[in-house]
């Protein structure tokens, strides 16, 4: 139910509160899409070792009340990889649903738990078969032992958080080159390409998303906080908002 932006308080400049409300605006994180949805759409693509060419999606705005953010409720995405293996995607920002944040692989010599619950523990799992027990709070850990398990990563398991914060001072007490700019750059991209390819209704392929002319926030290094903001509001007291099948070739 996040990304959701009321009407703007008294005092509080548009560029501040768009700034504030930032899961609201496109321009300003790339929307509930990017800034939740990234994380699954990147640890998927690095196990598989491979960033998609291209993606297809389907998503809807069903009942985001009196909003004025842009986001959709759903999001339904296929990406598509070199060799034409496929990831299914699928979001749904609706306060009050069911919620699960994980990551599943299907192949026919069995299944496998990516990740579990958010970004920790991740309780990456491999199973016979295609049967797996689904966990969506902790309350149901430790899992009780399986027949169809093959492997599972050892428990308790360390943070990655800790990981990051361990490699980083490594590089920097050792003199180690230590950048990972190009993978959160490429990451950004593609997560990108499924949520244009959702709010066109159109495919969008990695080469189209890479040089995409539409740009959300002209100037953005000239913002001044009392100056205007990239995006404004309609007469109708709203946002503009993706609209699949008529605007095709920019996000709104």
């Amino acid at each position: 139910g996040g990304g959701t932006a009321g009407p703007r308080p008294e005092g509080v400049s548009e560029l501040a509160w768009q700034v504030q409300r930032f899961h609201a605006f496109l321009w300003a994180s790339g929307g509930v899409f990017s800034d939740y949805y990234i994380h699954q759409i990147d640890e998927c693509s690095w196990m598989k070792g491979a960033w998609p060419v291209e993606a297809h999606a389907l998503g809807g705005r069903h009942y985001r009340g009196d909003s004025l953010d842009q986001n959709f409720d759903t999001y339904s995405v296929q990406f598509v990889y070199p060799d034409g293996t496929r990831l299914f995607f699928d979001g749904r920002n609706m306060k009050g649903a069911r919620d699960e944040f994980a990551s599943y692989a299907h192949g026919s010599k069995g299944s496998a738990v990516i990740s579990t619950l958010s970004h920790t523990p991740g309780m990456t799992r491999i199973y016979k078969g295609q049967k797996m027990p689904a966990v969506t709070n902790r309350n149901q850990l430790p899992l009780p032992e399986d027949p169809n398990l093959v492997w599972a990563y050892p428990q308790p398991e360390k943070s990655p958080y800790q990981w990051e914060w361990d490699d980083l001072m490594e590089a920097i007490r050792e003199d180690k080159p230590y950048n990972e700019v190009t993978r959160g750059a490429e990451a950004s991209l593609v997560t990108s390409m499924g949520r244009m390819a959702a709010h066109t209704g159109r495919i969008v392929t990695y080469e189209q998303m890479l040089n995409c002319p539409h740009e959300f926030a002209p100037n953005v290094d000239k913002l001044t906080m009392d100056g205007p903001a990239p995006l404004q509001m309609g007469p109708d007291g709203k946002y503009p908002v993706p609209e699949p099948g008529i605007k095709i070739d920019r996000e709104y």
